[in-house]
């Protein structure tokens, strides 16, 4: 009879890798494949740091800017997207470059745009210098995007004409921290444009609603990621608010048993950018102290699948 405590696990599901993350991470592997090491990366291809570092050992350079990567070797463009610039001067230089913009991503760009296009004065909510909004922003001339950070920032905004607003958002908000700016918004400027389907991409919708689901019954909730991960912040401040004390670490290093003295039932979950064997090797190490007992909890099914480039196809 074991005489470790008794220790119940609410896996969130869906968790993990998505669709837009699964594929960048792909690009940077087979590009590596196909045209040796190294295979530069401008910024973080995703933001987790043992993807990075398995990335780096496998021949992958990251660096920031285009400026720091030779001509000669192939560059990959992070899953958050880039400015326009970007592309028009890896094609001035004629650099060989692959774009790993999640296509969730390059839809936003896509409505910005097109929102430009028809003469129309652009909010992006979204959190300031995220590479995500950076990229965003760089889609259209200087001055063309407002950044909306909070209710308080939609109810100070001045347009020129407030009848030829729309709004655009990052793809890994709380979706209802954003909801409450679209409604401060929508109450200023009723005619305000709206995305035709939500901005906030699905895998973090159903991530935030796994959460949702287990931390009302969770006395603790641990979220793999990294602090750099929009998308694994927002699942931690998503578990605070539905009432559980939620933590945010890198892997299992980053557990403290100090948070589950007393404690009898947990929620674990991870960003769309932490991989499962995170998730199993924090199992392993409650194991270690716990009795563990594992209840998946299904909020959702994902099938969603995007095409490589192809270039690197087949």
């Amino acid at each position: 009879m074991s005489t470790r405590p008794p220790l119940t696990v609410m896996l969130a599901s869906p968790r993990g890798f998505c669709a837009g993350v699964d594929r960048a991470i792909q690009i940077v592997e087979r590009a590596i494949a196909k045209y040796g090491a190294p295979v530069y990366v401008r910024h973080e291809i995703v933001h987790n740091r043992h993807v990075v570092d398995r990335l780096k050992a496998l021949g992958a350079v990251f660096v920031e800017e285009l400026s720091e990567c030779p001509p000669d070797r192939p560059v990959v463009f992070s899953a958050h997207g880039v400015p326009k610039s970007v592309p028009v001067e890896a094609r001035a230089r004629r650099m060989l470059y692959l774009d790993a913009t999640c296509p969730l991503v390059s839809k936003v760009h896509v409505e910005a745009s097109r929102h430009h296009d028809a003469g129309r004065e652009i909010v992006l909510i979204g959190h300031a210098g995220h590479p995500e909004v950076v990229g965003t922003m760089g889609q259209l001339p200087q001055g063309a995007v407002a950044l909306i950070e909070t209710v308080a920032d939609a109810q100070a905004f001045q347009p020129r004409d407030p009848a030829n607003v729309a709004f655009v958002t990052q793809t890994t908000l709380s979706v209802d921290d954003t909801a409450d700016i679209v409604d401060a918004l929508q109450a200023r400027f009723p005619a305000i444009a709206a995305p035709h389907k939500e901005d906030i991409c699905y895998a973090t919708t159903n991530r935030q609603d796994a959460v949702k689901t287990i931390a009302d019954r969770a006395e603790v909730l641990l979220v793999l990621g990294s602090a750099n991960s929009s998308n694994s912040v927002r699942l931690a401040e998503v578990g605070r608010r539905a009432g559980a004390r939620a933590y945010l670490i890198d892997d299992a290093e980053g557990l403290d048993f100090a948070w589950l003295e007393g404690v009898g039932r947990i929620g674990v979950t991870a960003g769309a950018s932490a991989p499962e064997v995170l998730v199993e090797g924090v199992l392993a190490r409650l194991a270690e102290r716990f009795d563990v007992s594992v209840d998946e909890v299904d909020a959702a099914r994902e099938t969603v699948r995007f095409k490589l480039p192809r270039v690197l196809a087949g």
